[in-house]
């Protein structure tokens, strides 16, 4: 992959290192265009953009600024020489005739190359969920499964589920027209693994060094245990009905609260599947791996990895036994939901003090710089501004100013 007018697609799946990706390449992206790799855009979500553009999504009013990002992302595409990469993860549901035009869009004399990476449902299940809560949703994680585990996959949240998470099904509808080899599926290590290692198989596909990039980008979009999950969902309840506008919500509630604040907070149990719903993907995963493993991909990692741990096995392998349980987010522990909830407080407290001191700051400057612009006034300037004032209540100031007027032959607005 390493000749001219090489585009790599990376079309998701949500929750397998997407957001890091898309950070380390965003924040290197002058470094990589000096060597000759090009990451399209000049602001951080421009590819969320073009993908919303693309597929014609609804995303809480941001579709308004999506529209025409498609082609100005396929036109850098066009312009650049060298190679190109394309990362978000919502393409992942990209239709046939979605996928035709985007690939279409491209150009003649590129050679495309699809990159999925993957992780086994018994953790994507619960992330997409968390993730459905980050955005505003109330509906309960009991639900949520029922409508997921639905073979019938009725409404928008299970079509959009499997439209994302759906392994086999995503790479076919993206790489139906290309050689196996020219797709990549990125498989996402099973916990306890390096650390480094989904960066190392991530590099490896869009080929690039990975010790000359990854160590400056801290990882973004966290998980968050089932109290502060639970914590968020109520607070939703709260503010979704003309509390919080939109932009609102994801700068205090999705980026100070729940990334910045509640990801942080350690000892929670991590959210799970309940005992049938595992047992179910578990299937399901069996099904996908023997189906992937005869399609002839590229496989970046092991398709073993994609079958879930057993059931018991803690999420996180530095976490306590007891907590491999499944805990019930619509049963929190409250102890635990208060102790989330008062660090919140605490978070929101700071931040309005952080917000009032810049604002008491912002006023000083402007008095400031109002007092030094009067100070370049000539005496002159400063008696007419002191007469036109002065003629609002005074009827003899009101005469010598329609005189000084006259005498002008301006505008009202002269003086």
């Amino acid at each position: 992959m390493n000749g001219p007018r090489t585009v790599l697609v990376h079309v998701g799946a949500p929750k397998t290192g997407t957001s890091y990706v898309q950070d380390v390449l965003f924040t290197h992206r002058h470094a990589l265009a000096a060597q000759g790799t090009l990451y399209p855009g000049d602001r951080f979500d421009a590819h969320f953009l073009a993908a919303l553009d693309l597929m014609e999504l609804t995303w809480g009013g941001l579709e308004k600024q999506a529209v025409g990002a498609w082609d100005r992302l396929a036109e850098e595409v066009r312009s650049w020489s060298g190679t190109v990469i394309i990362s978000h993860e919502i393409l992942a549901t990209a239709s046939r005739s979605q996928v035709r035009r985007a690939l279409e869009s491209f150009g003649s004399g590129v050679e495309v190359h699809i990159v999925l990476s993957a992780r086994d449902l018994v953790r994507q299940i619960p992330a997409e969920w968390q993730e459905n809560v980050k955005h505003r949703r109330v509906l309960g994680y009991r639900d949520f499964l029922d409508k997921v585990t639905d073979p019938r996959r009725k409404g928008q949240l299970a079509s959009w589920f499997w439209g994302v998470q759906s392994v086999p099904e995503v790479l076919d509808r993206w790489g139906a027209t290309l050689p196996p080899r020219q797709v990549h599926l990125v498989t996402v290590p099973r916990p306890g693994a390096p650390r480094d290692l989904l960066w190392q198989r991530f590099a490896s596909v869009l080929g690039l060094d990975p010790t000359a990039y990854a160590p400056e980008v801290e990882r973004s979009n966290p998980s968050l245990g089932v109290p502060e999950t639970a914590l968020i969902r109520r607070l939703n309840e709260r503010v979704n009905h003309g509390v919080l506008a939109n932009e609102d919500y994801r700068r205090f509630v999705r980026e100070l609260l729940a990334h910045r604040t509640l990801s942080a907070r350690t000892g929670s149990p991590r959210l799970a599947l309940p005992p049938d719903v595992h047992a179910w993907a578990v299937e399901v995963s069996e099904t996908w791996v023997e189906v992937l493993r005869t399609r002839g991909y590229d496989v970046v990692g092991d398709l073993a990895e994609l079958r879930p741990e057993p059931l018991g096995h803690a999420a996180d392998a530095a976490a306590p036994a007891d907590m491999a349980a499944f805990a019930d987010p619509a049963v929190p522990d409250e102890a635990q939901l208060a102790d989330a909830a008062m660090e919140t407080i605490v978070t929101l407290l700071e931040e309005s003090a952080r917000l009032a001191a810049s604002e008491w700051q912002l006023r000083e400057d402007l008095h400031a710089a109002r007092r030094a612009l009067e100070e370049t006034h000539t005496p002159w300037f400063r008696a007419k501004r002191k007469l036109v004032r002065a003629a609002d209540h005074n009827p003899a100031a009101a005469a010598g100013l329609a005189v000084y007027r006259r005498l002008r032959g301006s505008s009202s607005r002269s003086a």
